[in-house]
């Protein structure tokens, strides 16, 4: 993909918008004219008010979704020629003259999705929407490695050639979280740039999303990404140039610490956050292991994403079974050699107990060893990039 084939299409998907989707429409003519309009199953009659204008329509008989709306964008997009579509809320969020800014950033990359970076800085803007945006912005940390600081922006650009390509199950809000989890696995540079944002008074908001079934399919969506993220064979790539240390993992360590040192942790608290990790990841804490590793790194102010990361070299059987074992030998003074249902199924309550034991042994020496892996590794990292300046 050159960039003298750049060619854009301005794509506004619309569910019941229809008091603001005739605005959003005209000002992204009077910037490009090249506008898709998908009306993903309205029942206002909005696209109605579109008579007169010069955009191209295409809708769907019943609501299926925000994702599924654009990826219809995205195949219409590749019938017409286009290699990008640049996706704008239909409610008034977005200024359409913020189009202007992702050109740039697609000439210079074509094969990057862009995100609109807003400003969450105004009135009325909800609380709930500041905490959906860091906390989304995380796990996007933890399950590619990269980071952008709006994750949830709906003002993005991307190469046809990207959505095509890429294996996508989800159609409904919680698109935009795997898309771009699913593009940086892939190789595709994720990249960013500054928006404005508007949001009126809450009498005055139109939202559809829905803070349970969507929050219920994003948790899940997480879980499954999380769970794949640290699997151990790879992604299908569809861009090969990935910078080195762009991802975190415990995979890569090296280059996960060149990836963690681009930001503000020294190489003491880098180990200090794995060691954390490894610790806490190494006591039987079922189904609640991340929410504490979060809890105590945030609250001793270390790298959230380094102590999540490390925690994973404690993931079953390996860990577990070594503190089984070590806690059976503390209780009885010999190890347990007997693996059956009776040992594991009807004396589970004993092997819990005697993985706790076993964990407040083990679990210390692991994040010492760790941690002055993790110091030693940093250290080494710090060198090389001195020795290239």
């Amino acid at each position: 993909m050159g960039v003298e084939e750049l060619r854009v299409l301005i794509v506004i998907p619309v569910y019941n918008h229809a008091a603001t989707l005739r605005e959003v429409a005209e000002r992204s003519l009077a910037l490009h004219p090249d506008v898709l309009v998908v009306d993903d199953g309205s029942s206002d009659g909005g696209a109605g008010r579109l008579e007169g204008l010069p955009v191209r329509m295409v809708r769907h008989d019943e609501n299926r979704g925000k994702g599924a709306a654009i990826l219809t964008a995205a195949a219409e997009a590749e019938r017409l020629g286009m290699t990008h579509i640049v996706t704008i809320d239909a409610d008034g969020q977005h200024d359409p003259a913020d189009f202007a800014r992702f050109l740039p950033l697609l000439r210079e990359d074509p094969w990057a999705i862009v995100v609109g970076n807003r400003d969450m800085g105004g009135e009325h803007v909800p609380g709930a929407s500041r905490f959906g945006r860091s906390f989304s912005n995380f796990w996007l940390r933890v399950q590619t490695g990269q980071s952008l600081g709006d994750t949830q922006s709906g003002f993005r650009a991307y190469p046809v050639a990207v959505l095509s390509a890429l294996s996508l199950g989800e159609a409904r809000y919680s698109f935009e979280v795997e898309v771009l989890v699913k593009a940086a696995w892939a190789g595709v540079a994720l990249r960013e740039v500054a928006i404005s944002v508007y949001y009126p008074p809450a009498g005055e908001r139109v939202s559809h999303f829905d803070k349970f079934l969507d929050n219920v399919r994003i948790s899940l969506l997480n879980t499954r990404l999380t769970l794949r993220s640290v699997a151990p064979w790879p992604h299908r790539k569809i861009v090969r140039d990935r910078r080195p240390g762009d991802e975190v993992s415990v995979l890569r360590p090296l280059q996960s610490v060149r990836t963690l040192l681009t930001e503000k942790s020294s190489a003491g608290e880098l180990a200090a956050a794995a060691a954390l990790g490894v610790f806490l990841g190494a006591l039987p804490l079922l189904a609640v292991h991340t929410v504490v590793i979060l809890l105590a790194s945030g609250f001793l102010r270390l790298n959230k994403v380094a102590s999540v990361g490390a925690s994973q070299l404690c993931m079953p059987p390996l860990v577990p079974a070594l503190c089984i074992e070590a806690g059976y030998y503390m209780r009885h003074g010999e190890f347990l050699t007997e693996i059956s249902m009776e040992t594991l199924g009807y004396q589970g309550l004993e092997r819990l107990y005697e993985w706790l034991l076993g964990s407040l042994l083990l679990g210390p020496a692991l994040a010492v060893l760790v941690g002055a892996i993790v110091y030693l590794l940093a250290l080494m990292v710090k060198r090389e990039k001195r020795a290239a300046t």
